[in-house]
């Protein structure tokens, strides 16, 4: 197999060999601590821009799985992994992870200490890297200039569309900046006809929509670089509309009413960080995938979940509106289903709103 190097910013430089696509790269350098979901990972449009380090040693054992899929294709920029399974074994497996990888024009590193790399990133934090065939001429100091633009527009629906439930309770504006699918599954599943809505959308064209309420996805990036969203959300939180935001969506509506955000010095990434519900005291495992979190809340707002390991804000609740957000995902995929009560909680506020009109 073809030799490659993954080069950081801060000059050091690990050897592994290709699979997957045979391409270069450059992105943000990060860590995910999920033992299965792999496909998830893979397909998670929060992961736009990164070069994605899986802890888990074996990678691709149960092959390739589409029903798995958070979207249609593979976002991250690289894949980087211990080892990865030849002939992978599962009755739903439709091909191996390399044939997946090299369609979706995803280059792949095995072979790599991933323990060494990830000590490292948690260390001193993510940074940018090169995953090249060459060291030739290689500058690892021009990469910490990098940068990667329009990423919520670039994995966001491009226009609106509806997915209809099959016996309609409520219409939830579904604001895509890189949804996960199972967000969508688990609208539909409690009778919520769902209105993708792209991130260019402004809050006239939403609410000209009439939905019931309005749910802020997940997505990649720097939030606070989203002021187009961030201004047009402004405009929904005062029109009384209850609103969820998950992840991105958490961070965005904190943004727009007057909080701030900050870059965590190595994200959460995996399926496994506890939370802390200051409600009732009770912890619970959460899927997670993000590199920036709530810094100081809003004025009118209270946490309503924070991080175990290291206390940083996993949730809000809005008292001068119909409104909540979490920074983890309560839809999982992968990951424990422990949060999924929170959909029940925004169709109550649904309910409560359309029995006041």
């Amino acid at each position: 197999m073809e030799k490659a190097y993954l080069i950081l910013e801060n000059g050091r430089i690990f050897e592994g060999r290709r699979f997957g696509a045979p391409l270069e790269t450059e992105g943000e350098l990060v860590f995910t601590t999920g033992m299965t979901g792999y496909l998830e990972t893979l397909t998670d449009p929060s992961y736009y821009g990164q070069l994605v380090v899986q802890t888990f040693p074996l990678i691709g054992n149960y092959g390739v799985i589409p029903a798995d899929f958070e979207s249609e294709k593979a976002h991250l920029y690289a894949y980087i992994v211990r080892e990865w399974c030849r002939e992978p074994s599962n009755f739903r497996s439709e091909g191996p992870l390399d044939a997946f990888l090299t369609a979706n024009g995803i280059p792949g590193l095995e072979g790599v200490d991933t323990r060494e790399l990830t000590a490292l990133i948690r260390e001193k934090g993510v940074m940018n890297a090169r995953l090249c065939s060459s060291l030739d001429g290689m500058d690892a100091g021009r990469l910490h200039t990098l940068r990667i633009p329009d990423a919520v527009t670039a994995v966001g629906c491009s226009e609106a569309y509806t997915i209809f439930a099959e016996k309609e309770r409520f219409r939830v504006a579904l604001w895509d900046f890189g949804a996960k699918k199972n967000i969508e599954r688990e609208l539909l599943r409690r009778g919520c006809t769902v209105l993708h809505i792209p991130p260019t959308y402004t809050a006239a064209e939403i609410l000209r929509m009439r939905p019931d309420g309005v749910l802020l996805s997940n997505g990649p990036g720097d939030p606070a670089e989203n002021t187009g969203v961030i201004r047009e959300l402004q405009t929904i939180c005062r029109s009384g509309v209850p609103i969820f935001g998950i992840c991105l969506g958490h961070q965005l509506l904190a943004l727009a009413c007057g909080g701030k955000t900050g870059k965590l010095k190595y994200g959460h990434r995996g399926a496994n960080q506890p939370v802390k519900s200051l409600l009732d005291g009770r912890v619970y495992i959460t899927s997670q995938n993000h590199g920036y979190a709530v810094d100081r809340l809003p004025q009118g707002a209270e946490t309503l979940f924070k991080n175990v390991n290291d206390g940083t804000n996993e949730g809000i609740v809005y008292r001068n509106m119909p409104a909540f957000s979490v920074q983890f995902h309560p839809e999982a995929s992968a990951g424990p289903l422990d949060t999924g009560f929170l959909f029940d909680r925004f169709l109550e506020k649904m309910e409560v709103l359309r029995s006041c009109r």
